[in-house]
C-alpha cells in the first residue's frame, strides 16, 4: 500500500517508528508535513498539493497532528478523506478528542466515568463551580492545554478563586475539575488499536507533581489493566470515533474514570515501558481496513 504520515518533524520517535513498521512490511511510507500541504478544493475532484506539485493517491493517511495546528490539520485530513484515502484518525475524530469541553460532554452522554467537571463564562459563578466539583483541593485546566501544560492544582478555594479569574481575566477558555486524591499522582495510558487495548502503562509524576505526563519528568511502567479499565478505554475510543488514539485513566474509588482522550499518542514512552512493536500493530490495523472511501464522514464534516 502506499501510506502517508502526516508530521512536522521526520525526525520525532513516533514518526519514524511509523515509517520503519510500514517499510517492514512492504508498504510504501511517504512523510509529509502538514503545513506544507495546501488544497485544491474544486467541483468533483479534490485534491491536496504539496510543495508545487499534486500529491498522488494514497490508500491511507495517518494523521499525527498536534495540537497546535489543530483547525489546519483537521482540514487537511478532511480533504484527504474526500480523495478516498483511509484516514487512521478522521478528522471529526480529532476536532472531538481536541476539544476537552466537547470530550468530556460526549462520553457523560455515554456514561463513562469521568472526574466531576463544571465549566463556566461569569466570574460570578466561580465559588458554585468549585463547590459542584467537591471542592478544593481541585484541578483547573486550559482547554487548550497539552503535555500537562495548562493544568493546576488549587489546594484551597481561595487559590481555585484567584487562578480562575486570572484565566478568565485572560479571555481564556478553562474547565474546573475534581482532584481524584487516591489516584496518588498516577494515571494509566491505554493505547488503543481498533477496539482493543494493545499496550498500558502506568505513569507516575515525579515527586512533588501531580502532574503524570512524560514530558514533565515522571517514569512510566508497565501496568495490567482490569477488564473494567479495558472496557472503559475502548468505548472512550469508540464514542470519539478514533481508531488509534492514548486513554488517559486514572483509579478512582469508584472505578476508572477518563481524563483525557489523545489522537496523536506518541510511541516512545508506550514502547519503552511495554516492549510491544505498538507501530507495527498500527499497520496491521491498517492493513486490514483500509479501503477506498472506507471513512464513516466520507469528509462530510
Amino acid at each position: 500500500m502506499k501510506v502517508a504520515i502526516l508530521s512536522r518533524n521526520k525526525k520525532l520517535y513516533s514518526t519514524r517508528r511509523l515509517k520503519e513498521a510500514g517499510e517492514a512490511l512492504g508498504h510504501q511510507i511517504d512523510i509529509i508535513d502538514t503545513l506544507h500541504c495546501y488544497m485544491d478544493i474544486t467541483s468533483n475532484r479534490p485534491v491536496v498539493r504539496y510543495k508545487g506539485e499534486e500529491l498522488p493517491q494514497y490508500d491511507a493517511v495517518i494523521p499525527r497532528i498536534g495540537a497546535s495546528i489543530s483547525f489546519y490539520g483537521t482540514a487537511v485530513v478532511r480533504q484527504f478523506e474526500m480523495t478516498g484515502a483511509f484516514c487512521v484518525n478522521e478528522s471529526v475524530a480529532i476536532s472531538r478528542s481536541r476539544d476537552k469541553l466537547r470530550s468530556m460532554q460526549l462520553l457523560s452522554r455515554k456514561g463513562i466515568g469521568l472526574p466531576r467537571t463544571g465549566f463556566a463564562n461569569r466570574p460570578d459563578n466561580i465559588k458554585d463551580l468549585i463547590k459542584n466539583v467537591g471542592g478544593a483541593p481541585c484541578v483547573i485546566k486550559l482547554l487548550e492545554g497539552t503535555q500537562g501544560i495548562g493544568v493546576v492544582l488549587a489546594e484551597t478555594t481561595k487559590t481555585a478563586e484567584a487562578i480562575v479569574e486570572a484565566f478568565m481575566g485572560l479571555n481564556a477558555d478553562i474547565l474546573i475539575q475534581e482532584f481524584i486524591k487516591e489516584a496518588g499522582g498516577a494515571d494509566i495510558r491505554c493505547f488503543v488499536v481498533g477496539d482493543r487495548v494493545v499496550a498500558a502503562m502506568k505513569r507516575q509524576g515525579a515527586e512533588g507533581e501531580f502532574r503524570s505526563n512524560l514530558h514533565r519528568g515522571g517514569s512510566a511502567v508497565l501496568i495490567k489493566l482490569t477488564p473494567e479499565e479495558r472496557a472503559t478505554a475502548v468505548s472512550a475510543a469508540n464514542i470519539m470515533g478514533l481508531n488509534v488514539c492514548g486513554v488517559d485513566l486514572l483509579r478512582a474509588e469508584r472505578g476508572p474514570v477518563v481524563m483525557e482522550v489523545n489522537s496523536s499518542p506518541g510511541l516512545e514512552g508506550i514502547e519503552a515501558a511495554t516492549k510491544k512493536d505498538v507501530a507495527t500493530l498500527i499497520f496491521k490495523h491498517i492493513e486490514k481496513y483500509a479501503k477506498p472511501h472506507k471513512n464513516r464522514t466520507q469528509g462530510k464534516g
